[in-house]
């Protein structure tokens, strides 16, 4: 089995007038967020071989403060998942099928969404993924990813 875990970024501040989406930086809030999030994947015993992050600021730094508490790891940035739709994401994660555990930070909906994707079938089930939710799946080893595959074991916001 392979596991995925998916990572919402944490809380940012607002964009101040000028700045783009991508560049917002977390909030006081969303840095308390992330080290919950960092805690409560060590003691899930989350060990990641790859990570996949989006570009954006926020995603970065929820990925640093996450990392600083697991350990690093191999991690690629990769710019289809800002703002992406569920058949994206799940596309970059099937060009990674070959690793037995991916954290992915990335945003909503698309998480909420491909995470319904993945474990009921439909992206319409979303129930919300909060700033820093974490939700894991249990995916079968080498199979292409397509609707309903997945389970999820867990699911956890601070």
């Amino acid at each position: 089995m392979r596991d995925l875990i998916l990572l919402r970024h944490a809380h940012a501040e607002p964009a101040q007038p000028g700045q783009s989406d991508a560049d917002r930086p977390l909030s006081p809030r969303g840095q308390a967020e992330a080290e919950a999030a960092a805690q409560w994947l060590k003691s899930h015993n989350a060990k990641p071989t790859r990570v996949l992050c989006s570009p954006a600021r926020r995603t970065r730094e929820t990925l640093e403060r996450v990392l600083e508490t697991l350990g690093y790891t191999e991690v690629r940035y990769e710019p289809r998942i800002y703002d992406a739709a569920p058949g994206t994401l799940m596309a970059v994660l099937d060009e990674h099928a070959d690793i037995d555990s991916v954290l992915m930070v990335g945003h909503n909906p698309g998480f909420e969404q491909v995470v319904a994707l993945l474990h009921s079938g439909i992206s319409g089930d979303a129930r919300g993924m909060p700033t820093a939710g974490i939700a894991r799946l249990s995916l079968p080893a080498g199979a292409a990813l397509e609707p309903g595959i997945g389970t999820l074991t867990q699911f956890w916001w601070p």
